[in-house]
């Protein structure tokens, strides 16, 4: 039986580990070959180990395992050229994009908005709202040009509905991906092109699961920011790629500029 993205392209960005692995081989499950590309070293104000090459280099392994080709390439969400390259090259070798999951993100914490550094505002900002944007900015011509539709996934996060003590800057980039999903989501309905965006709660995966992240379950005002309705702790990746598959198949063809939690209850809170 074919899968439900038989024939497609994805591009994944952040694809070397957690969600973003995720997300690369639940697509090729479904049939589709896989652009991806993940910056594979730090970021100034990340103080939580990141994704290596080597991390990458399994991506691959496990997209390849399944019968499916993939383009993997090193590259800054920040970088323009970098992005634009990945995808080019990509596109050249498949001849065709019709998903995007802007995926790639970092998460730092302060005690509150007004004492976070420029530092960790500006590096949270261009990875997790800029970075979603030139990701978008590089695909969306290839999608029209092939005029075949498409989807569009960005990763939101439950934090990109309600506010959250100790990571405004997390919480306002989040919102501002919702923005920019709207917007694209009118801009390019004349071309079938949809765009959503996900909304987890907290996710088990590296990011958040890590020595540094774990002083942050609550914050100093003591208030918490993962406490979901449901009995769990936190969702696992294949939830999240689970609803991406859905929003990138024909059975999702008719949704668009849409919100859609994956949060365990999280927002009934």
């Amino acid at each position: 039986m074919a899968g439900r993205l038989e024939g497609k392209v994805a591009l994944v960005s952040g694809a070397a580990r957690g969600q973003g692995r995720s997300h690369a081989v639940r697509l090729a499950q479904e049939g589709a070959d896989v652009i991806a590309f993940d910056v594979c070293r730090q970021v100034g104000t990340v103080p939580y180990p990141m994704a290596t090459p080597e991390d990458l280099a399994e991506t691959v392994k496990l997209v390849e395992d399944l019968d499916r080709r993939i383009v993997a390439r090193e590259a800054d969400v920040r970088d323009t050229a970098a992005v634009q390259a990945v995808v080019d090259e990509g596109v050249r070798e498949f001849g065709r994009l019709d998903v995007v999951c802007a995926n790639a993100g970092i998460v730092t914490f302060g005690e509150n908005a007004w004492s976070l550094t420029d530092e960790q505002w500006d590096d949270m900002l261009a990875v997790n709202l800029t970075g979603v944007w030139k990701t978008a900015r590089a695909a969306v011509p290839a999608m029209i040009e092939a005029g075949n539709g498409g989807c569009i996934v960005l990763t939101s996060s439950t934090a990109g509905v309600k506010g959250m003590a100790g990571i405004g800057h997390y919480v306002s980039a989040k919102h501002g991906v919702v923005g920019l999903m709207r917007t694209l989501a009118v801009e390019l309905a004349e071309h079938s092109i949809r765009v959503n965006t996900v909304h987890p709660t907290g996710v088990n995966t590296p990011m958040v699961v890590n020595d540094f992240t774990a002083q942050f379950t609550s914050t100093a005002s003591g208030q918490s920011n993962m406490e979901n309705l449901l009995p769990v702790a936190m969702v696992e990746a294949v939830d999240i790629s689970n609803a991406i598959v859905w929003l990138a198949s024909d059975e999702a063809r008719y949704v668009t500029g849409v919100s859609l939690p994956v949060d365990a209850g999280m927002l009934q809170k």
